[in-house]
């Protein structure tokens, strides 16, 4: 209790930026821990929907692919559902179908990220101009009673001070978390492009094998 109450005292002696500074640390803990849920990689390739993809032998299993992703809501089960959806179109226009579906979907993946990149950036800025504030405290407190008043000049000190070490201890997390997620949402949109294409892959080759056997009566 002790300890909280001395967190405290030291963080209010940063002045009014550190309100803003606050708010920033929230935002920038709830993104965290809500890109922590959403972007787990279990969660959205679902290994039920993969295992189905990567074992279809046969053009009759793709209706039971398709069931399983209807149970599965998320960016993966959508885009593949897609595919599988439209599979009577040629090969050409179901990636051009992808890629639509897929931006679509990517938005769901980096929702949060720009806030968090936005809180990376201003943080260290108010920061700054904590200091900036502190420091004009300091030169008025010098031009009211001179340099000898230790005391009077500390508030102003501490308050430049505090504010960068603030601002750059929310600043500095934020654009790690933001580098870690947005590769990792760049790793997730990789891995259901290549099951998307297995999957185009696979239906290409049943239409080829119903051309042969065509062919062949």
């Amino acid at each position: 209790m002790e300890s909280m109450q001395i967190v405290w005292e030291f963080l209010v002696k940063g002045g009014i930026t550190m309100i803003p500074l606050g708010l920033c640390s929230l935002i920038g803990l709830a993104v965290v821990v809500e890109k922590m849920f959403s972007l787990r990689e279990k969660k959205i390739i679902v290994p039920e929907i993969v295992s189905v993809v990567e074992n279809i032998e046969a053009e009759d299993e793709l209706t039971l692919a398709q069931s399983i992703c209807e149970k599965n809501e998320g960016p993966f089960s959508n885009i593949l559902l897609s595919v599988l959806r439209n599979r009577s179109l040629p090969a050409a226009e179901l990636k051009e179908l992808v890629e639509e579906t897929g931006r679509q979907q990517i938005r769901i993946l980096e929702r949060g990220l720009v806030t968090l990149e936005t809180v990376a950036g201003i943080a260290p800025l108010l920061g700054l101009l904590g200091t900036v504030i502190g420091i004009l405290k300091v030169f008025n407190v010098i031009s009211e009673v001179g340099i000898g008043q230790a005391a009077a000049l500390s508030v102003g000190i501490s308050e430049a001070l505090i504010t960068t070490i603030v601002g750059l201890s929310i600043g500095i997390p934020a654009v790690v978390f933001f580098n870690y997620f947005t590769d990792k949402a760049e790793n997730i949109v990789l891995d259901i492009e290549k099951y998307s294409s297995e999957l185009i892959a696979r239906i290409r080759t049943f239409e080829l094998k119903q051309v042969d056997g065509r062919d062949a009566a």
